[in-house]
């Protein structure tokens, strides 16, 4: 795994500047909420503050707001088994990610065109709990890049280094992040 290319991504639910400043340039802002509609002056504010800290951002679940607003790129969460977006017309670098939890999902997510998969859950016991061999497994089953997700925290995130993952996301673990190196 190269350091470089190690990416982080950060889950947010509504536009905190505090937080989202204390992230480094290897962070990716993801905006997703599920609970309320999107509000578009919000996601223009978060839109231009991440770009002035020179933070990737992508929006959930809603690739033609993310096309319309010129974003990095959108996530198609794993409940998401849609195709609609395959004829919509994309500048060269927006990126499509999304989440899996199964090889089920992991092929939908390739036919879907991501770039990267979140495969859930590495650490977290929950109901998609894979565990670190199970998640090495299942992420040999894919040729695209593997996000690992689920459970991270400061003292299990050497472990990501045990398996071919290209970074790592949650929303705890940002949240109790000290600015500083």
């Amino acid at each position: 795994m190269h350091k470089k290319d190690f990416k982080k991504y950060y889950f947010i639910k509504k536009f905190n500047k505090s937080n989202i400043d204390k992230q480094d340039k290897n962070t990716v802002i993801i905006y997703r909420n599920y609970k309320k509609k999107y509000d578009h002056s919000e996601i223009l504010n978060l839109k231009n503050f991440c770009k002035k800290r020179g933070l990737k951002f992508f929006l959930s679940n809603n690739i033609k707001l993310s096309i319309k607003f010129n974003l990095d790129g959108a996530y198609i969460p794993s409940f998401n088994n849609e195709y609609s977006h395959l004829s919509y017309l994309m500048k060269k670098d927006f990126m499509l990610i999304g989440s899996a939890h199964n090889l089920k999902e992991i092929k939908v997510k390739e036919k879907q065109k991501v770039k990267k998969i979140f495969i859930s859950s590495i650490f977290k016991e929950n109901k998609n709990f894979l565990g670190l061999n199970k998640f090495k497994i299942i992420s040999n089953l894919s040729r695209i890049q593997i996000v690992a997700l689920g459970g991270i925290s400061k003292k299990n995130k050497k472990l990501i280094k045990l398996t071919k993952s290209v970074g790592f996301a949650g929303i705890s673990y940002f949240e109790s992040k000290k600015k500083g190196p």
